[in-house]
């Protein structure tokens, strides 16, 4: 298993990079550029769309892995890979030509819940603590959300190809831990694997962006990973993985809301956006979720070997240490053109 799994994971990084660096020549022969605006934290214009190359190398990889499994793996794979494939189209489209957020709603809601109806059952989602329809409800609800922060979040070069790796690695590790099997830690891996090989195209400065096309399917897949280590008993572990993307995105929408401004609207205000305002590079502020969302992987494996209330008082701790390096002296948005 183990040179199996290192030639996957080479393949898979192998593929991602090579196929970002051919959409991105697609995108600059086709001029799909990301064109800065009072909202961006770019200066220049770059081609968004990674996310083609990203999303159809990891669909051929869990499909594969799934393919190789039970009956059940391989269901859920199809279905997976069928919703992310899905997703990854109309998100395009939203990419090109801009869709309502009604319909984004409509259609990732009808996705979620699609994917809950045909995965293979037996297991609630949130351990038993509501009946199975509200389970699964409470699940779908969470998920829907999870997608949709995953997009909000994708706002500076790195960031998004690092929490995907950072998730992607904690899954494994917490799969190898606990004992889930091979497909939930090579689900794992192959998701560190795309996103490094992304990331050296996006890592500051970008040549590249991700654009809707690939966070919101990446979004569905890493949620799932989520909700299916919680369903397994895990859902201390599952909460801490994502500590710091749940927290900067709530925080700041719920902020938001109380000042009585659109929620839905591309802004500026999230903490990790301040950061950048403040006059900190990106690399930089990547750095530090990459070094939180380490400490969150060994505080997430330390729940899964038996100490999950420890765990998550220490990952508070570490996000909130995040959130305050991130955000001192946060004030309103700064002037736009802030270079990339």
């Amino acid at each position: 298993m183990g040179w199996f799994t290192a030639v996957f994971f080479v393949a898979v990084l192998a593929a991602s990079l090579v196929g970002t660096r051919l959409v991105l020549w697609l995108l600059r022969s086709r001029s799909i550029l990301d064109l800065p605006n009072e909202r961006s934290s770019h200066g220049v214009a770059t081609p968004r769309g990674g996310g083609l190359a990203v999303i159809t190398v990891l669909i051929i990889a869990w499909f594969t892995i799934g393919s190789a499994g039970s009956a059940d793996q391989a269901r859920t794979s199809l279905v997976l890979c069928s919703a992310a494939l899905g997703l990854g189209i109309v998100s395009w489209i939203d990419d090109l030509k801009g869709l309502t957020v009604v319909w984004r709603l409509v259609v990732q809601a009808g996705v979620v819940a699609a994917v809950l109806i045909a995965l293979p059952g037996g297991r609630p989602y949130l351990g038993g603590l509501l009946p199975a329809g509200l389970d699964t409800a409470a699940a779908g609800l969470l998920w829907l959300w999870f997608i949709n922060l995953f997009n909000f979040m994708d706002g500076i070069d790195g960031l998004a190809g690092a929490e995907t790796a950072s998730l992607g690695a904690g899954v494994a590790v917490i799969a190898v831990v606990a004992g889930l099997g091979d497909a939930s830690m090579l689900y794992g891996l192959t998701a560190v694997a795309a996103a490094l090989g992304f990331l050296w195209w996006n890592w500051q400065p970008a040549s590249i962006f991700l654009g809707d096309v690939g966070s919101v399917p990446l979004g569905l897949l890493l949620g799932w990973l989520l909700l299916d280590l919680s369903a397994h008993g895990y859902w201390t572990s599952a909460l801490i993985l994502p500590l710091y993307y749940l927290a900067d995105s709530s925080i700041t929408l719920f902020r938001r809301a109380l000042r009585g401004a659109t929620i839905w609207r591309a802004h500026r205000e999230h903490f990790y956006q301040r950061a950048v305002q403040q006059g900190r590079r990106h690399g930089a502020v990547v750095g530090a979720v990459i070094v939180a969302n380490l400490c969150l992987i060994a505080l997430a494996a330390l729940a899964a070997l038996g100490w999950p209330w420890p765990a998550l008082a220490g990952a508070a701790v570490i996000v909130s240490a995040l959130l305050l390096h991130l955000g001192p002296g946060m004030k309103e948005p700064a002037t736009p053109g802030q270079r990339r």
